[in-house]
């Protein structure tokens, strides 16, 4: 179970301060897929930020099972059981994919094992697994293959910012069924999502939404998501609250 108590963060912008996130509380259910949603601008991955330990609350705590991890580092909170997914993932030059797959698994993967994660998030494994995590790699496979790391790691808390960004329609749909079948084989583990795709929405257990900052609703998604698309479910709805960006928006 993942805690935020009195969660606070700003930042200093030219001579004032600017604060991004304001005295946000909540609680990461355990064995759920939770969506954080919401208008850009509105704190959503800078709130992930805070909880994987990229930045640091300015007031507040952070609590997983009931363990301060406030002031840990993002090594120390990996080690107790957050992963991370940027929204824009980073390159590392001389590290092959098979690598870091092998790091985040902390096993000797065989390359059938290492192309069984690559092939759930839709990338033809065999053409992937020996190449250099590098600029030769668009941002697309990247995002794919960042996601398949974080999935290999099986953390307790699996974090996703946007993992939509860059990815074509057809391997869309293989990572809506890899959060699927996440869902179905976390065992108590939690997965959070930072998305706008009512796809997404769709599959989530409890939705929270960002607005200023703040936390505007949380509850599970039969209560939440009508809320917001209207109902019956209305994309042009979504796209005005900034929660569709899909093709028809």
């Amino acid at each position: 179970m993942l805690n935020l108590e009195n969660i606070s963060f700003a930042v200093q912008d030219g001579k004032k301060t600017k604060e991004i996130i304001h005295n946000v509380n909540l609680s990461l259910p355990s064995g759920k897929l939770t969506v954080i949603t919401g208008p850009n601008g509105g704190g959503k991955s800078t709130l992930a930020r805070l909880i994987a330990g990229i930045e640091k609350p300015s007031e507040g705590r952070i609590l997983l099972n009931d363990v301060d991890i406030t002031g840990k580092t993002i090594t120390e909170r990996a080690k107790a059981g957050i992963g991370f997914a940027f929204q824009q993932p980073v390159r590392f030059k001389g590290i092959r994919v098979i690598d870091l797959l092998r790091l985040a698994t902390g096993k000797q993967l065989t390359t059938q094992e290492a192309c069984e994660y690559l092939s759930a998030v839709g990338l033809c494994a065999l053409d992937y697994v020996r190449r250099e995590v590098n600029a030769s790699l668009s941002g697309g496979e990247l995002k794919r293959i960042e996601i398949a790391t974080v999935f290999a790691k099986g953390s307790e808390i699996s974090i996703f910012d946007e993992p939509e960004a860059g990815i074509d329609l057809w391997s869309f749909q293989n990572l809506i069924e890899l959060f699927q079948n996440m869902r179905q084989n976390i065992h108590g583990s939690s997965i959070l999502i930072i998305s706008h795709q009512e796809r997404i929405l769709n599959i989530a257990d409890e939705i929270i939404v960002m607005k200023n900052g703040s936390v505007d609703k949380q509850g599970p998604k039969d209560e939440i998501l009508p809320s917001l698309t209207g109902s019956p479910l209305a994309v042009g709805n979504c796209c005005k609250l900034g929660i569709g960006r899909d093709s028809k928006c």
